[in-house]
């Protein structure tokens, strides 16, 4: 991969300065190099920044029309790319090549930018209230700050909306997964869009997160990333009182009503929590059993684990990868000794690596059950392969645990009908619930209550994050507006 230490500003690959240091890029699967990055230091942050404010001025002028063929073409470009942006993928972060990264990971950049398209083509940017004529316009110029688990689908959730918007950006991805948007950019540079609307660096989040919320000249800053991180965020960028948006960590409560199909409901859940080598945030990482059904769901759980492939994402017949790098790896069997400690039973899995891999970050999908709501591992996002099972009484105090934290991203409820889980899903305090097995929707909005977030990503709510709104009064009604009303 051509120009990896190097940074994408201001419509070119542009060296790194003097006080940028390099950064090793290690594949997840076999602890094998992929080359180096350049982390950024303050002379690169304000050049990036510069650029992008350069260029707000000329493209937030464009036409919505351009602006949709700019998007529409990088879409074009990115389809021409798909193999090697799952490949990408699969090695920075160890997505299983033919399945998770080719068929999911990859392709949900594409899904945003289609998605973000047809929004804005029947997007309202301006309507008549009364005597004025409200606008939409681009916010300004946006730093986005995205992880490493799910690459392609961050980025382009905030890359997509902010090209429709009129916004120039500057794109900090994580420093373990810089391949894919590395290739991002070349698509970008191919799509041709004017220089300085599409800026990247690559650098450490505690480092450039600050330069970049702090930095009077970005407007907005756009984070995906840990509940930790969105406070510094919020702190840094209190001062010129610029737009965030933050999507951050979630402990999903995945309640399974008495009445159930218990069979089909655990299964789904352990396969669920397990996807993405439970690396998702919106993953539902504490199922909620009736007591009585506990044993039978414990049972079951183990049958669904044992049938988990674990190994090289480059083999097809393997569904779960590598944890993405070192860090997070020690991070989850440190939450495994945890649960352990804390005299949690264990179902399935537990500490160390599967049998026969010694090399490269792989867990073993792990199930607790007697846990309590109070326990670590039932109230800290894990993020790993790592499931607990939480009994309850009955409905009500599977809601009242299912409320009982922190977070509040996502929820499941499984029951004997849809209608049955709709009833429980409005008592949920999240952004999202799942409905006996329901996928997610890209034209739905993605975000959540408490600790997890400030905004909406995805579709039209996305959009709408990177627009502000002007009203322009005049002294009478329009005629001509009022002819475009009817």
């Amino acid at each position: 991969m051509n120009n990896l230490a190097k940074f994408y500003i201001n419509g070119a690959w542009v060296a790194a300065s003097d006080d940028a240091r390099l950064h090793p890029v290690t594949n997840p699967a076999t602890e094998a190099s992929e080359g180096d990055i350049s982390l950024a230091g303050k002379k690169d942050v304000n050049l990036a920044i510069q650029a992008a404010r350069d260029a707000f001025e000329s493209f937030s002028q464009t036409p919505l029309d351009e602006r949709l063929k700019m998007l529409a073409r990088i879409l074009e470009v990115y389809q021409s790319r798909l193999d090697d942006m799952a490949d990408a993928i699969s090695r920075e972060m160890g997505a299983p090549r033919h399945t998770l990264a080719a068929k999911v990971q990859a392709p949900m950049g594409m899904g945003h930018a289609q998605t973000t398209l047809e929004a804005a083509k029947s997007f309202e940017f301006e309507q008549q209230l009364g005597r004025a004529r409200v606008r939409r316009e681009p916010v300004g110029v946006v730093a986005m700050i995205t992880p490493w688990n799910w690459p392609m689908n961050q980025v382009m959730c905030k890359v997509a909306p902010a090209i429709a918007a009129g916004c120039t950006m500057v794109l900090k991805p994580s420093e373990f997964a810089p391949l894919s948007a590395h290739v991002l950019a070349e698509i970008i540079d191919e799509a041709g869009l004017p220089k300085g609307v599409f800026n990247m660096i690559y650098g450490d989040g505690a480092e450039v997160g600050p330069m970049l919320s702090s930095d009077a000249r970005v407007d907005m800053v756009s984070l995906t990333g840990s509940t930790r991180a969105g406070a510094s965020v919020s702190k840094e960028a209190a001062d010129t009182f610029k737009r965030i948006s933050l999507e951050l960590g979630g402990k999903s409560a995945n309640v399974l009503l008495p009445d159930c199909d218990l069979e089909k409901a655990v299964t789904h859940g352990v396969q669920s929590m397990m996807n993405n080598t439970g690396q998702s945030c919106n993953a539902p990482s504490r199922m909620l059993v009736q007591e009585g059904q506990l044993e039978q769901a414990e049972a079951i759980a183990a049958k669904v684990c044992e049938s988990i492939t674990v190994g090289d994402p480059q083999d097809k017949n393997n569904r779960l990868g590598p944890i993405a790098n070192e860090r997070q790896f020690k991070r989850v069997q440190s939450m495994i000794e945890k649960g352990i400690e804390e005299g949690a039973k264990l179902v399935c899995g537990g500490p160390g690596k599967p049998e026969g891999l010694d090399k490269g970050f792989y867990a073993r999908p792990t199930v607790f059950s007697a846990v309590n709501n109070d326990m670590v591992i039932a109230r800290e996002e894990i993020f790993g392969p790592v499931l607990v099972m939480i009994p309850y009484k009955d409905v009500d105090d599977a809601v009242n645990i299912a409320n009982d934290t922190e977070y509040g991203l996502s929820g499941y409820v499984y029951g004997a009908t849809e209608e049955d889980a709709a009833k429980i899903a409005t008592r949920l305090r999240t952004g999202m619930v799942h409905l006996n097995g329901a996928q997610l929707d890209l034209p739905a909005p993605f975000g959540g209550y408490k600790h997890s977030g400030v905004g909406r990503e995805w579709g039209v709510y996305g959009l709408e994050e990177f627009l502000e709104t002007k009203s322009v009064f005049h002294t009478a009604r329009s005629q001509e507006h009022t002819s475009e009303l009817q």
